[in-house]
Order: structure tokens, then sequence, then C-alpha cells
């Protein structure tokens, strides 16, 4: 099958996030946030299963809800018949406007019945897709919570430390990428959400997937503030050599 450049792989964004962890775990073996990365990787594997399933007809549901429909309109048709040969032989034009009645309310309850059947294949895949798409959301934080402490301003600050104060071991290069890491894990889970709506665009799945892109890129945002400081204060530092 030819590639194709007009939607994500899922192969390619698991075989990236797997390439992210094994960067992280060599630039920062032992580090929290590889075992972050390898949880990412775990959950892009399971919501690109996931997803494919959500994208795909489920023909079991979908026969038994036409059998009930059929078998619920063969019902009807039947009724029809016995009202037909019960206001053929009827003298009470009052109970023959009971039975119309009664008809119409049994139309209308069928109609429902049916309106219900055929959205409930939509409502089970919204419902997994919802589900999945709230553990990517989870993970997001998870990762913010890993930079909240990288602090830029510690590189270059002669202030004491604090008992509570977090351990500050990076150099500003490791520190560089150790956000960057952060970053691009932030946009990797952005990109397994959106499988979700690659395969089944329904409102309300693509609003989940458009709330977790907003907040990944709000984060990511906030982080690359950090890289810009401490590109800054490393152009500085070269500046006051020279």
């Amino acid at each position: 099958m030819p590639r194709t450049y007009r939607a994500l792989d899922p192969d390619k964004v698991i075989e990236t996030i797997g390439l992210l962890q094994h960067r992280i775990a060599e630039r920062f073996p032992g580090a929290g946030l590889g075992d972050v990365c390898a949880e990412l990787l775990l959950l892009a594997r399971a919501s690109s299963a996931r997803a494919q399933g959500i994208a795909r007809s489920n023909m079991p549901l979908r026969i038994a809800i036409f059998a009930i429909i059929a078998i619920g309109i063969i019902g009807l048709l039947w009724i029809a018949l016995l009202f037909r040969s019960f206001s053929a032989s009827a003298d009470n034009v009052y109970s023959v406007l009971q039975g119309i009645e009664a008809a119409a309310n049994l139309v209308v309850l069928i109609g429902a019945a049916v309106f219900f059947l055929t959205r409930i294949e939509e409502r089970l895949k919204r419902a997994s897709a919802l589900k999945a798409l709230h553990e990517l959301r989870s993970i997001v934080h998870v990762i913010d919570m890993h930079q909240l402490t990288k602090d830029p301003s510690t590189v270059v600050s002669v202030g004491g430390k604090t008992a509570s104060s977090p351990a500050r071991t990076l150099s500003r290069f490791e520190l560089t990428r150790y956000l960057d890491y952060c970053s691009e894990m932030l946009s990797l889970t952005a990109k397994v959400a959106v499988l979700f709506a690659q395969g089944f665009p329904e409102p309300t799945v693509t609003d989940a997937v458009s709330d977790i892109e907003r907040i990944a890129a709000g984060l990511s945002q906030k982080i690359w503030q950090k890289i810009i400081i401490l590109e800054a204060l490393g152009e500085q530092a070269v500046g006051t050599r020279q």
C-alpha cells in the first residue's frame, strides 16, 4: 500500500515515541522522564489499536440491530393486518378511533426505538474513545509535572537552597535537552489523540482531541519560554568570556 501524507501513520507515531524513549534513557539514564515516556509508548500502542477498532464497523452489532428492527417492522405489519380486519367488522366509530390512536402511538414508539438502536454503535465508540482520551489527557499533566521544577534561573542563581528545594544537578545544556524532551512528549501525546478523531470524526471526540491539543500546546509554549531563557543565558556567558 502506498504511503499517504494526508493522515497520521500510527506506526510512525509509535516509532517516534520509541526513539524518543531511547534518547531520554541514553541522555538521562534512570530518570523518571524515561519511565513516563515508556508509559506513553505503551499507551500509544494501546490507543492505536483502540482507534483502529473504533474506526472499523462493528458488523455483529449491526446485524443484531438490523434483526431487531426487522422483527419490529414485521410485528408492526402484523398489528396493522389485525387492525384492518378489526376495523372492517367494527360498528362503533369510537372503537375504531381508539385503535387508530393506539397504532399511532405504537408507530412513534417503534420509531424512537429504531433511532435508539441505530445510534448504539456510535455511542459505544464515543464512550471508548473518550475513555482513551482521558488517559492521554492525564499523561499530559504527568509530563508537565516532570518539568515544573526545571527552573532556568537556577543555572545562574547564587542564592542558597532550603531543605525543601528540589535537586538541581543538570547543567544548562542538560536542562535544555530535558525540557526539549518534555516538549516533544507533549506534542507526540497530542498526535496519539488525533488518531481517534482521524478514524472517528464525531463532534464530541473531535472536541476532546482539540482540548488535548490546546493543553499540550500551552504547556509546550511555557517549556519553550524556559528554553529561550537558557539559550539567552548561554549566549550571555559566551559574550562574557569573549
